[in-house]
């Protein structure tokens, strides 16, 4: 079992930035591929960004290409989302997750969620 806690949430102003944290317990995240999530109201879980074990490899959904970074820190089991240049539109819960599967999109590939932490962008 794996247990995820995300923070570092907030609210921003459009441009701002925000750095997410996903802090692991149970297993050692290095077992693990690490995605980003995330849920805006009256919308599916959709994909973020995603890394590998190693954290080697990473890979982006369009919309946050350029402007967020996925990283991670195996000695501390702790994976980071650092979001700069935010929009109105990336207001949303994110959420991390973990998975065995390499280079993974879709939510049902992976095994373990955290509980989210809220994002809200304005004016």
């Amino acid at each position: 079992q794996v247990q995820l806690v995300e923070s570092g949430g907030g609210l921003v102003q459009v441009g701002e930035s925000l750095r997410l944290f996903c802090v692991a317990s149970g297993r050692a995240l290095n077992n693990y591929q690490m995605g980003w999530f995330r849920q805006a109201p009256g919308k599916e879980r959709e994909f973020v960004a995603f890394i590998t074990w190693s954290g080697t490899m990473t890979t982006y959904a369009d919309s946050v290409k350029g402007r967020f970074t996925i990283s991670r820190d195996n000695a501390k089991n702790t994976v980071y989302l650092q979001m700069d240049s935010l929009r109105l539109e990336d207001t949303a819960a994110y959420y991390c997750a973990a998975t065995k599967l390499y280079g993974a999109r879709r939510t049902s590939y992976y095994d373990y969620w955290g509980q989210g932490t809220q994002v809200t962008v304005s004016f």
